[in-house]
């Protein structure tokens, strides 16, 4: 993957995503779309991720958010231009 195909994005996910298996089914769904970056728990119940990659699979991976897992409910989903993260894999943060 050539770096210059490579883009990133902010994401916040606000709803019922906390408890829910959200940010395991998230890291689940980037390994299998090929994505890095990362996903954690924000204080105030929202979930936010770092996604990293090409295209179609950062559409891929947004369309399935904006959905999430069976027993998320997700209200809003926002999405920002991000730097290309360093990491080379997706992580669960705390």
């Amino acid at each position: 993957m050539a770096e210059t195909t490579l883009k990133a994005w902010h994401v916040r996910v606000q709803g019922r995503v906390q408890g829910v298996f959200y940010r395991a089914s998230t890291q689940q769904q980037a390994h299998q779309l090929g994505l890095r970056g990362w996903v954690r728990n924000c204080d105030d119940g929202s979930v936010e991720a770092l996604l990293c990659g090409e295209q179609a699979a950062l559409d891929a991976m947004l369309a399935w958010m904006a959905q999430g897992p069976a027993r998320a409910r997700v209200d809003t989903l926002q999405k920002a231009p991000a730097e290309v993260p360093d990491n080379n894999d997706f992580e669960v943060r705390a």
